[in-house]
């Protein structure tokens, strides 16, 4: 069965810096990646972000910017990405996950660790030339 998955992805800046957590016990174990999940049935954009969040980071998501949409089409699967800022929110980052990442660290854009999980590099580079649409096929 082919089916097309949603996932929303954060981007959470503070002082000039991205946040990114070290994935562990999964799909990019060992690599650093930006905060998100799948859209779950029935659940908004919104609503899918706020729950990621919380889930992963402990903070209340108060506000957010759209800064893309992109696709990724392969042999064996079929992704829409959209990338969202978090502009506000409340709260303290922990890491709520232990057992899905080892830490969450904020890096500045001129010090981005070279292991950063693949599926997030794209949108990390769509971020700062400030595109709005991504494909690759």
């Amino acid at each position: 069965m082919n089916t097309i998955k949603i996932v929303c992805t954060i981007f959470l800046i503070q002082n000039d810096a991205l946040l990114l957590g070290k994935r562990k016990n999964c799909y990019g174990e060992g690599t650093w990646g930006l905060p998100g999940g799948h859209l779950e049935y029935g659940e908004s954009i919104i609503e899918c972000a706020k729950r990621e969040l919380k889930e992963e980071l402990g903070i209340d998501a108060l506000e957010f910017t759209l800064i893309s949409v992109g696709e990724d089409i392969t042999e064996h699967s079929h992704y829409v990405e959209i990338v969202l800022r978090l502009r506000q929110f409340t709260g303290e980052i922990q890491c709520m996950e232990p057992d899905r990442c080892y830490e969450w660290k904020f890096f500045t854009v001129s010090n981005l660790p070279e292991e950063i999980f693949e599926p997030n590099k794209k949108s990390i580079n769509v971020y700062f030339k400030t595109a709005r649409y991504l494909a690759q096929k």
